[in-house]
């Protein structure tokens, strides 16, 4: 898979499922194509609104109002493709200092990513994959990777991920709702 060539070692890692009524090829369109400002849920929407709390407080930018694409590499500072096999995966990278309370991207680029290494930082990697399943199915699992650069970011993000986590996997389910809602055609 993509995602073990991008990010082959990692401290942490998610990962969710679900089956989705359409085919791969119709799945994967719908990944590709998701603008993440579309996945919401009650918990989902408060827990960014503490997420940008540490901005707004600061006076720094609100986040884009414009499309955030899966398949554009999301269009934020920081994240980009690392690799995609069409009608398959995505997987998105990205490296920063996510545990502080205001996030610092830093901007690499894909044949970067692997091998960066440079202490005080971490690398984001998260994929999506479809699998053909049943008659007409597909089964999408959305992965998220995370590897840090020292041990001093490793137990700061330990922390912030003892925190985050719970949210994070919400995060992840609400996306694949969306997907498989828009596959499917429902919204």
């Amino acid at each position: 898979m993509l995602i073990d060539q991008a990010m082959p070692r990692y401290d942490v890692t998610i990962t969710e499922h679900t089956v989705v009524q359409a085919d791969s090829d119709t799945t994967y369109r719908a990944t590709r194509g998701l603008d993440l400002l579309r996945v919401h849920s009650p918990l989902l929407d408060a827990a960014m609104w503490v997420r940008q709390l540490p901005m707004r407080l600061t006076g720094r930018a609100a986040p884009p109002s414009s499309p955030v694409v899966v398949g554009d590499g999301l269009g934020i500072p920081g994240w980009l493709v690392l690799g995609e096999r069409e009608g398959h995966e995505i997987v998105l990278g990205a490296v920063g200092r996510f545990w502080r309370p205001v996030i610092d991207w830093r901007t690499v680029d894909a044949a970067e990513f692997a091998h960066f290494a440079e202490p005080g930082w971490g690398k984001i990697a998260a994929g999506f994959s479809m699998l053909p399943h049943g008659s007409g199915e597909t089964v999408v699992t959305y992965e998220c990777r995370t590897a840090t650069t020292d041990p001093a970011s490793r137990r700061s993000f330990a922390r912030y991920w003892w925190l985050v986590r719970p949210f994070v996997a919400h995060i992840l389910r609400a996306t694949l709702d969306q997907i498989k809602d828009d596959a499917e055609g429902v919204r």
